[in-house]
Parts: C-alpha cells; structure tokens; sequence
C-alpha cells in the first residue's frame, strides 16, 4: 500500500508563519488539506491575517493567534484557544527563529539570551505545551526548524549555532520521550535560503561565491524547497519516522 502524502482535515501550528518560511510552509500545509493555525508577534497580525486570508482561498480554515514564543503565558493561550476552535492539534511546526550575527567577543549576555529564547526555549515549551494535547489524543507530528549551522560551526553565529545544535538533539529526546504515546517529532535542517530576511547577506558577492563554492548543487535554496520534506514528516508517509534532521542543503553536509 502506498502511504499518503495528504494531511486532510489535520490542524497544524506554524510558529511565525506571518512571512518568509513559516507562510510558505503554512500554504502547502494547506495545500495538502490541513487547517492552519497562523501564529506571529502581537505587533505582526497584520501579516498573519494575509496568510490567513490566502488559506482561506484554498478552501481551509486559517485561525490567527498572537504568539510570542518566549512568553509560556502567550503559549498556554496559544493552545487552548486552538483547541477551543478546533477541538484537537494533529500537527506543530517550530518555526519561528531569529540571528544575531556577531563575533564572538561582542556578543552581549541580551544577544545570547534573546537568540536561545526563541530559538531554543521557544521550541521547548511550545513542543511541551502542545504535547500534552496530542498525549491525550495519543497522536501528533511536530516539526522542529533547525539549520546546517546545527550540525557545523559558523563564524560569527555563535548564539544561533548554539540555538540550532541545540534544536538537533532536543528533538532526538523528545523524540524517544514521547514515541509511546504516537507522536513524531523530528527536524529539518535548512541551508541559507533566499528570504527576505536574508537580501543584504545575499547581495555580498564574497558570500555568494563562497556558498556556491561550498555548496555541491550549485544555486541558492527558497523556502520552498522545504516544501517536501514538510508535508512528508506531517503526512503518514513519514510514521516510522522519529528523532531525525533531515538536512535540506544541497549537499553542504555531505562534502
């Protein structure tokens, strides 16, 4: 029998899905069938309701809700405002995240702690928080947002590495912790990706020989290339699946 790529009806969570990655990856979500939850900063609904109203054109139900992911508060209201409207969460994506790019002498102690706050803590306790949902349904897929830079040093990324290695081996724990009760919990790790958070970094000729030089498929990654692996680790397809990083990187890992 060949296993299903479709999430119909499922409820997903995107973390910070007002733009770049998390909208994208709220849109296939849809895409494949699943209502969306779109969650962004107080001071971000705007963008939120865009993303909302373009699932709603592919015939879904798109919910917004404020999130900040550093606030536990933010994240109980969070999921019990989706469990109120849908009455269940079959699917969570970690996605929101943030850099500082700094050399390691200046990184300040509000650097470190503002990058492992979202990138790291963040993820722990939205990933608690909706676990305790889908222990009781006995059922859950959630996808963790690391990075190449989870599993290889960065100069002057000292913070977000730390954030994203860290992000690496939480989901092997989760993963092992809450396989009993039929939730997967996996990762991806992305390569740089064109967004627009990413503009300046690509506009430096010196940056861009030097990835492409690095990297073995030779163009730039897009969120949309996370596109796949996503819909695989939400869908059934990916049941057996459990405590990985699948790295979306053309490669830079494997050389």
């Amino acid at each position: 029998m060949i296993p299903s790529f479709r999430i119909d009806d499922k409820v997903a969570i995107i973390t910070g899905s007002g733009s770049g990655i998390g909208r994208t990856l709220a849109l296939s979500l849809a895409h494949a069938g699943a209502h969306i939850v779109v969650t962004e900063l107080p001071n971000r609904l705007e963008a939120a309701e865009e993303t909302a109203r373009e699932i709603k054109k592919l015939g879904r139900q798109a919910l917004v809700v404020p999130l900040d992911v550093t606030n536990l508060q933010s994240i109980e209201q969070m999921v019990e405002t989706t469990q109120r409207e849908f009455g269940k969460i079959d699917i969570l994506v970690n996605n929101a995240g943030i850099i500082i790019r700094k050399k390691a002498t200046e990184v300040s102690e509000q650097d470190w702690d503002r990058v492992l706050d979202i990138n790291l803590k963040g993820v722990f306790f939205t990933s608690q928080t909706v676990a305790k949902v889908m222990i009781q349904q006995k059922s859950g897929k959630i996808i963790n947002m690391s990075s190449i830079n989870g599993v290889i040093g960065s100069p002057e990324r000292a913070s977000y590495t730390a954030s994203k290695a860290g992000v690496v081996n939480l989901t092997r724990t989760l993963a092992a912790e809450w396989a009993e009760f039929g939730i997967n919990v996996n990762a991806i790790g992305p390569t740089y990706l064109l967004t627009p958070l990413t503009t300046t970094l690509f506009e430096n000729e010196t940056f861009k020989k030097q990835y492409l030089d690095r990297q073995p498929i030779k163009r730039f990654g897009t969120p949309e290339d996370l596109i796949g692996t996503t819909i695989y680790l939400a869908s059934p397809a990916s049941d057996l699946v459990t405590g990985q990083t699948i790295m979306v990187d053309g490669g830079w890992t494997a050389v």
